[in-house]
């Protein structure tokens, strides 16, 4: 038996590669299937299965693609309605994978549909449970994807009843593998690991506490942001079906004159600088949004662009396929190409550029002191309530633009995050909506945390 996950950090998202006897299954595919049609070929495998564990929300699966390529066969657990030909498993269905197998237990809850699969090993005995968005590190699946079918509450309530009657009856010994890791919308704050055993989970999940179903409910739901929008937008994909990569890329993955990649522009088409901070804030097209590939891309483009509109990419040279692959996996299918040559070419014809200024956490504490400046902290509403600086006002970065109309363009704003990932691109977003007296810190949080600034500490108030 062979088990191994497959982590793509900017989706905190995990697929499985599970083989036994040469045979293979594929839990939970992303978009580009070649990685795991590699791997078996590499291991002299044939894939059988592509269990999916739901309809995933925050990516499009792989799974059209890798059944067309491999002829394996889909395999969704019960009240999994699609408009392609899957398998739909019953409740307790087993399927025999080399010397081991796979025991199909629903657990709705994230979703109507929503099922682990159990692995027992060479000798019948349970090995690991493959979770997918029922049961994370440190959490569970949020149950508020159904709006318009079913309330928040009605879902956490089922989430009660899978987690009480088929989760923890198993084993402690038993691996758990979810479906994602932290920084995933798909729960409320997943832990640091992206792997674990239930016994662990028993004794720290939250979740898996002894309480009444009420009182599960409550906690499961306290604190919910409201989802990304593409969140939908995804789930309707991999329901309904979708384009191949393949197609995608051939369109997507062209490189546009400085002419052409300009018209685009005049037409309203929004530009994406993937450049990292570093390099963006020395110069940028005016208008564009900087989402840099050094970080959690996918996820912050499928939060802050709608996924149906199109988009014009500037890339560093040779990162261009990169970037249309990685917007694919969340549903970007609409790019129109890439500026040959990059920000080179833009300069050169003396074009218009803008700047953003970034400073050190040092220059922050002193203007913070002498000057009358706004603290702006963009980090998730977990972060500021575990501590932030006193007078800071919080917008969140996925609530952001909605906030934009409360923020004054004369106040100079120094933008924060956690590290400085997400603050460069709420700064493209606002000097695109014409801030121009916002200046980037350095470092985030972790360095201003350091400094000998007034904090608060929301999180200890309300426990005291």
């Amino acid at each position: 038996m062979y088990i191994e996950q497959l982590y793509t950090n900017c989706l905190a998202q995990a697929c499985y590669y599970v083989e036994s006897n040469g045979e293979a299954a594929i839990i939970d595919p992303i978009r580009d299937t070649d990685a795991y049609i590699a791997k078996a070929a590499e291991r002299g495998a044939k894939i059988k299965y592509i269990f999916e564990t739901h309809f995933h929300a925050d990516f499009v699966s792989g799974h059209l693609d890798l059944a067309a390529k491999t002829g394996a066969q889909i395999i969704y657990g019960p009240d999994a309605t699609t408009e392609y030909d899957v398998y739909n498993a019953k409740d307790g269905e087993v399927f025999e994978l080399g010397k081991i197998s796979f025991t199909v237990l629903h657990t709705p809850g994230h979703t109507l549909e929503s099922s682990c699969y159990l692995l027992k090993d060479e000798a019948g005995k349970d090995h690991s449970l493959f979770s997918g968005d029922t049961l994370f590190v440190g959490d569970v699946g949020r149950p508020d994807l159904l709006d318009g079918v079913m309330t928040k509450e009605e879902l956490a309530g089922m989430m009660y009843e899978s987690l009480n009657t088929k989760i923890k009856p198993l084993a402690d010994e038993v691996l758990l593998y979810p479906g994602h890791g932290p920084g995933s919308s798909c729960g409320k704050n997943l832990g640091p690991e992206t792997h674990s055993t239930l016994g662990a989970q028993k004794a720290t999940n939250y979740a898996l506490q002894p309480m009444d179903k009420e009182e599960f409910i409550r906690q499961v739901t306290d604190g919910i942001t409201a989802p990304p929008a593409y969140f939908f937008a995804d789930a309707k994909l991999n329901k309904n079906g979708y384009r191949s990569l393949e197609e995608v890329i051939a369109e997507a993955n062209t490189a546009l004159s400085l002419d052409q990649f300009e018209n685009y522009k005049n037409e309203g088409i929004q530009v994406l600088d993937v450049r990292i901070p570093d390099e963006f804030e020395n110069g940028f097209i005016p208008g564009a949004l900087n989402i840099g590939l050094n970080g959690q891309f996918a996820i912050w483009a499928g939060t802050l662009l709608p996924i149906h509109e199109p988009l014009l990419l500037v890339a560093p040279e040779g990162k261009e396929e990169e970037a249309i692959i990685r917007l694919a996996r969340v549903g970007f299918d609409q790019i129109k190409g890439y500026l040959r040559g990059g920000m080179d070419v833009w300069t050169k014809a003396g074009k218009d550029l803008d700047m953003a200024i970034s400073i050190e956490p040092e220059e922050l504490a002193l203007d913070y002191k002498h000057s009358s400046i706004q603290v702006l902290d963009v980090r998730k509403p977990g972060e500021w309530d575990t501590c932030h600086l006193e007078g800071a006002i919080h917008g969140s970065l996925q609530d952001l633009e909605s906030k934009m109309n409360s923020l004054n363009k004369e106040t100079p704003y120094y933008v924060h995050c956690a590290g400085g990932y997400r603050s460069m691109i709420a700064v493209s977003m606002l000097k695109a909506q014409g801030f121009d007296h916002v200046r980037n810190v350095y470092g985030g949080w972790s360095k201003i945390k350091e400094l000998d600034l007034p904090k608060v500490m929301p999180s200890k108030a309300k426990q005291g």
